[in-house]
């Protein structure tokens, strides 16, 4: 155990922690130059092509130093505010963090947050100035504001840059020295916690651990604690480029087992592996429950293929355990699944997974946040869905989720970003001038006005200065309506939208006319209306194809033409009352897309 170290990299997004891990694994010669690609680590398509980790990503080094040989486990980790659930359980199996730092950037938001987590988890931090080749490069001013986060001395601070690998060494001496080894009883009952999973066609399901106490060797009779099924542990092993099998695992070793599991239930990140003859006491305090921040619908285009998106998503819970999901049925769409995300960007890659890595042709609903609802009843539920929102005559009050927002900028965006989140119902608690050139804004506002376009908006105002992170703080009373979208009289429940008041008459507006955009024309008129209740507030008409009946009349008496033409408006009038009007998918797309 003396040899072992285990720890992460933490940064803001863009702060090259996926690069610095290229340099570690080529100095611990863990990769060898023909397997090598940049990012080595990223080894989804999607995080390739959008140059950001999505998910967090363990691997074993083997490092000499003194003589003496050590075994390093890396975990790698998202940067970005929606994929913080990574970061968070990659951390509760570390005892080390290295903090990394943009010398051209500065302290950003999340860099204080995943800081923040390392802390709480009594994890010791190694501070890396990273970047130091680029022209751009402030590293006195950097430094000193790391000085006044982490209170270390200035001389502790690594100097590095994943481009040319300079500062590595000292990096991987650093954390033998200061990274305590991971504490446990070899003797003890097996007490492993699993922080991670993913489903292969051929082997079942692959878990993550890291052993706490105890020891396991492959073909032991082992058990899952909170589950309570037994498995045979077929094969455990080490990861490194590739899963390497090992016979025995001992405590503080990071490791996978494979054990025959088909089912993606029966596999829980956060849950204990022990053994059945000598089972532990306890479980392992595992990770925080997640909580999902937007809610919504996603359906098969195919009634079909209903069974096959659960399985499909399961499959994908197992690799994102942030993911959460519930059936639910709509009139417009059919049968599918109501999911909770961290935000916005996480919802697009679930979206873009299902559809590469299973291919699962889906509609999103529009996203929301969920409410609670109180009644004259004195009963209270939580709303995710505004279809599931009681008359509105049965309803007390709604309560909203707040949110605590932390912005940091460069102080010629001040007045921008604070017109921003005033303008989102936001209010402004204090503002802290960290440096003399970078200003930290704090903000409580609804979560629901974060939801569509504030992350954009903010990267545009501040052309792409500004850092935000934020963090739930509870719910508040709020004058909140439910909007309806009515095609030709008949209500879409996918394209409703609980809103508040004062946003209600501007937004039903937008959203009409760009749906009059969007819908395709048909033989008759479409009203597309936005309602409130019973009362409209918008209104648009696609108006319908038309054929020109009267092209025959010539000359001859007026009454001819019209006698034609009524006998259109007829037709006209019968085929609306029975036609049905087809919504594209772009239309459930477009309202995220209403200020562009």
């Amino acid at each position: 155990m003396d040899h072992i170290r285990n720890f992460c990299i933490i940064a803001h997004i863009d702060h090259g922690k996926s690069t610095l891990a290229d340099r570690l694994l080529q100095a611990t010669n863990t990769v060898t130059e023909r397997d090598f690609q940049d990012q080595v680590l990223d080894d989804m398509d999607l995080e390739r092509e959008r140059g950001i980790t999505i998910k967090s990503h363990a691997i074993q080094m083997n490092y000499t130093h003194g003589g003496r040989q050590y075994t390093l486990n890396l975990i790698d980790t998202p940067g970005h505010v929606d994929f913080s659930y990574e970061v968070s359980r990659s951390i509760a199996a570390c005892e080390g963090a290295l903090l990394i730092v943009d010398a051209t950037q500065g302290i950003q938001a999340q860099t204080i947050s995943n800081l923040y987590k390392a802390i709480e988890y009594n994890l010791e931090i190694i501070p890396v100035l990273n970047k130091m080749d680029m022209p751009a490069a402030m590293p006195d001013t950097v430094k000193d504001q790391i000085v006044d986060l982490l209170g270390c001395k200035r001389e502790e601070i690594i100097e590095a840059s994943g481009k040319t690998g300079m500062g590595v060494d000292v990096i991987l001496e650093r954390i033998i020295a200061v990274v305590p080894p991971p504490k446990g009883d070899p003797r003890a009952p097996l007490q492993a916690l699993i922080f991670d999973s993913v489903f292969n066609s051929f082997r079942g399901i692959i878990a993550y651990f890291k052993i706490v106490n105890g020891c396991i060797s492959a073909g032991d009779h082992v058990k899952f604690f909170n589950t309570g099924k037994e498995y045979d542990a077929d094969e455990i092993g080490v990861m490194q480029m590739k899963l390497e099998p090992r016979g025995e695992l001992h405590t503080g070793d990071v490791g996978y087992i494979i054990s025959g599991i088909k089912t993606a239930r029966e596999v829980k990140v956060g849950d204990t592996v022990t053994h059945v003859e000598n089972p532990c006491t306890s479980a392992i305090a595992g990770f925080e429950e997640v909580k999902p921040m937007v809610f919504a619908g996603i359906y098969p285009v195919d009634a079909g293929d209903y069974e096959e998106l659960r399985t499909s998503i399961e499959k994908l819970q197992l690799n994102d355990a942030s993911l959460t999901f519930i059936p639910e049925s709509s009139a417009a769409l059919g049968f599918g699944f109501r999911c909770g995300f961290l935000g916005l960007l996480h919802m697009e890659i679930i979206q873009e997974r299902l559809d590469r890595e299973f291919d699962m042709d889906v509609i999103t609903t529009v996203p929301n946040v969920s409410y609670r609802v109180y009644t004259n009843k004195g009963e209270t539920f939580e709303v995710h869905n505004p279809s599931g929102l009681p008359p509105v005559t049965h309803v007390d009050r709604i309560d909203e989720p707040y949110i605590k927002a932390q912005v940091i900028t460069q102080p010629e965006y001040l007045g921008a970003i604070m017109k921003l989140c005033l303008d989102k119902r936001g209010t402004l608690k204090n503002q802290v001038f960290l440096t003399t050139d970078r200003v930290e804004l704090n903000f409580e506002m609804p979560l629901a006005e974060i939801v569509f376009d504030f992350y954009d908006r903010l990267k545009s105002i501040s052309k792409g200065y500004a850092s935000f992170d934020y963090y739930p703080s509870g719910y508040r009373q709020a004058d909140l309506v439910k909007l309806d979208i009515l095609l030709n009289g008949e209500s879409v429940d996918a394209l409703s939208a609980l809103i508040h008041r004062g946003n209600a008459y501007d937004f039903g507006r937008r959203i009409c006319e760009k749906l009059k955009e969007l819908i395709p024309r048909q033989q008759f008129d479409i009203a597309i209306q936005a309602a409130i209740g019973a009362k409209i507030i918008a209104r648009e008409t696609v108006k319908a194809v038309r054929k020109d009946v009267t092209a025959k009349c010539y000359g001859g008496d007026i009454t001819r033409k019209r006698k034609l033409l009524e006998k259109q408006k007829k037709g006209k009038k019968r085929m609306r009352q029975i036609g049905n009007v087809e919504v594209p998918q772009s239309a459930f797309l477009a309202v995220l897309k209403l200020n562009d």
